[in-house]
C-alpha cells in the first residue's frame, strides 16, 4: 500500500475511533436524559423544547462554526473544543437542578457543531486518495458502533447501580480515551493535514471563493428529503402503544445496526457510482412516513428498518457528495450551510408530522411525503447532470 493510502487509512480509522468514544458518551446519556430530567423537576414541555432545541443548534450553529474554521484555517481547533467540551454529558451526574442540566445538555449539542464542520473538513482531505465514499463510509460504520455500546454501557450501569449519577459518571472514562486518541491523532496528521488544506495566502482562486450552483442545488435536495422524512422519534412514539416499553429501546438498537451496515455499503457504492446512488434513500424516504402514520407492529418494524438505511446513507454517502461538489478552500463553510439546511429539514418535517399523527391524517402524510420527495428526487437530478 503506498504512503499516502496509508496515511490515509490511518487518518480515516483514527476519526472513526474518536467518533465511536464520542458516539459512546452521547448517545449513550441520551437514553436517559428524559428520565433523569424529570426526577430534576423538569415537566414534558421543558423536556421537548430543550430536545427540539437541542438538535436544532446542533445542526445551525454549524454554519457558522464552518465559516470560522475556513477563514482562520482552525479546523483542529474547533475539533478539540469540540470534542472536549462533551465533559458536559459526565458532568451531569452532579446536576442538582434541573435548569443546570439542561444548559450542560445544550453545551454538548453546540460541542457537535462546533466539531463536525471542521472534522468533516479534514476526514474529506485525508480521505482524497482513497476515495470519499468508503472514508465516510468507514467513518460512519465506526460511529455507529459507539451509537450501540453507548446506550448499552449506561443501561447495563443504570440496571446494576440504579443510580443515575452513576450512568453519567461511567462516561468519563471513555471520555478521557477520546482526548488521548485525539491528540495522538493530532500529533500524526497535523503536518499533512496543513499541507494538503491551504493556507489563505496558498488559496489564490479558492480565496473568497463562491460556491458552486451544483453544491446548492444538491443542499436544496437534501433540505426538500429531510423536510419530508418522519423521524425515528416518531415512528418510536407510535410504537408505544403496541410493543412493551423494554422492545422499544432494543428497536432503537436495531435501527443503529441497520444505519451502520447501510453506512457501509452505500459509502463503496458511492465511489462506484457517483451521486446518482442517492436517489435510492431519496425514494425510500416515502415509505417510513407512511407505514408509521397508519401504525401497526409490523408497519412500524418496516418503517424503523426503511429509516435505519436512509440515515446510514445520509451519515455517509450525503456528506460524501458535499466534499465531491464544493472546492477545499471552503469545505467548511458548505459543510455548515449543508448540515444547518439538513436540520431545518428535520425541525420542520418533526413539527408537521407531530400534527399529522395527532390528528390522523393519514392520507394527508403520504401524499406530504410524495411531494417533498418528488421535489427532493428534481433537485438531486438538476445537481447530478448540472
Amino acid at each position: 500500500m503506498k504512503s499516502v493510502e496509508r496515511i490515509a487509512y490511518m487518518g480515516i480509522i483514527s476519526f472513526g475511533l474518536i467518533s465511536l468514544l464520542g458516539d459512546i458518551i452521547y448517545e449513550g446519556a441520551r437514553g436517559i436524559i428524559s428520565p433523569y430530567l424529570e426526577t430534576l423537576g423538569a415537566t414534558a414541555v421543558v423536556v421537548g423544547v430543550v430536545g427540539g432545541l437541542g438538535d436544532f443548534l446542533g445542526y445551525a450553529l454549524r454554519l457558522v462554526s464552518g465559516y470560522i474554521a475556513d477563514v482562520k484555517r482552525t479546523y483542529w481547533l474547533l475539533v478539540f473544543l469540540g470534542y472536549g467540551l462533551l465533559v458536559s454529558i459526565p458532568l451531569l451526574a452532579f446536576a442538582n437542578l434541573w435548569q443546570i442540566a439542561i444548559i450542560l445538555i445544550l453545551v454538548e449539542r453546540i460541542a457537535k457543531a462546533l466539531r463536525s464542520p471542521a472534522r468533516d473538513t479534514l476526514l474529506s482531505v485525508i480521505s482524497s486518495s482513497v476515495g470519499s465514499g468508503k472514508a465516510f463510509g468507514l467513518h460512519e460504520l465506526l460511529d455507529q458502533i459507539g451509537a450501540i455500546l453507548g446506550p448499552g454501557i449506561v443501561a447495563l450501569t443504570l440496571l446494576v447501580t440504579g443510580n443515575y449519577s452513576n450512568s453519567f459518571i461511567v462516561l468519563i472514562i471513555p471520555y478521557a480515551i477520546l482526548m488521548l486518541v485525539l491528540t495522538l491523532t493530532y500529533s500524526n496528521l497535523k503536518t499533512y493535514t496543513s499541507s494538503m488544506v491551504p493556507s489563505a495566502a496558498a488559496r489564490g482562486g479558492e480565496k473568497g471563493a463562491k460556491l458552486p450552483l451544483r453544491f446548492k442545488i444538491y443542499t436544496m435536495a437534501v433540505f426538500f428529503n429531510t423536510l419530508g422524512l418522519i423521524h425515528i422519534l416518531l415512528i418510536l412514539y407510535k410504537a408505544s402503544p403496541i410493543m412493551a416499553s423494554w422492545a422499544i429501546p432494543l428497536l432503537y438498537l436495531f435501527v443503529q445496526a441497520v444505519d451502520a451496515v447501510s453506512a457501509i455499503i452505500s459509502g463503496y457504492a458511492y465511489d462506484v457510482f457517483g451521486m446518482k446512488i442517492l436517489v435510492i434513500p431519496f425514494a425510500l424516504s416515502i415509505i417510513p412516513p407512511i407505514l408509521a402514520v397508519t401504525g401497526g407492529l409490523w408497519n412500524i418494524i418496516v418503517a424503523s428498518i426503511v429509516f435505519g438505511i436512509i440515515l446510514g446513507m445520509q451519515e455517509s454517502t450525503y456528506r460524501a457528495a458535499v466534499s465531491d461538489t464544493v472546492p477545499v478552500g471552503v469545505r467548511g463553510t458548505a459543510y455548515g450551510i449543508f448540515n444547518s439546511l439538513y436540520g431545518l429539514g428535520y425541525l420542520v418535517s418533526g413539527y408537521v408530522y407531530g400534527l399529522l399523527l395527532d390528528s390522523g391524517l393519514v392520507e394527508i402524510s403520504a401524499l406530504y411525503a410524495l411531494i417533498t420527495q418528488l421535489a427532493s428526487i428534481t433537485l438531486l437530478y438538476k445537481s447530478t447532470f448540472s
